[in-house]
């Protein structure tokens, strides 16, 4: 079953959506996130979290800017969330993925270049 919240009515250059299947959440973006969206971005990240997933996905595949403090927002993700939830960002491309490769994050958070390839079980 899925189910899908769609905040793409918010004036707002960051649109999210949630899409729930099973125990997996899909958290996409599209746009831009920077120091007024990223709060929009950890909010949501939050009510997904607090339902108790599995794996998380945050997939950044349609994002056309990601700043500093939406990197800190993936950080933090990684640092608070409870240890029996798997935690995956979709990026790929010069402004998703590169930014995260140069600051080093994508040493500390499994990041993947498609959704299909997060779908996937991590590597032993």
């Amino acid at each position: 079953m899925s189910s899908v919240m769609d905040r793409s009515t918010n004036p707002s250059p960051c649109h999210l959506s949630a899409d729930w299947q099973d125990s997996t959440v899909i958290i996409r973006c599209v746009g831009v996130i920077d120091m007024l969206t990223a709060p929009e971005l950890e909010r949501e990240i939050a009510e997904a979290l607090a339902k108790q997933p599995t794996l998380l996905i945050v997939d950044l595949t349609l994002v056309d800017f990601l700043a500093s403090c939406g990197m800190s927002v993936l950080i933090a993700t990684h640092d608070e969330r409870a240890s029996t939830v798997r935690f995956v960002v979709v990026a790929d491309g010069p402004a998703t993925s590169r930014p995260m490769e140069l600051i080093g994050l994508s040493d500390i958070i499994d990041v993947r270049p498609t959704l299909e390839a997060a779908l996937q079980e991590p590597a032993a």
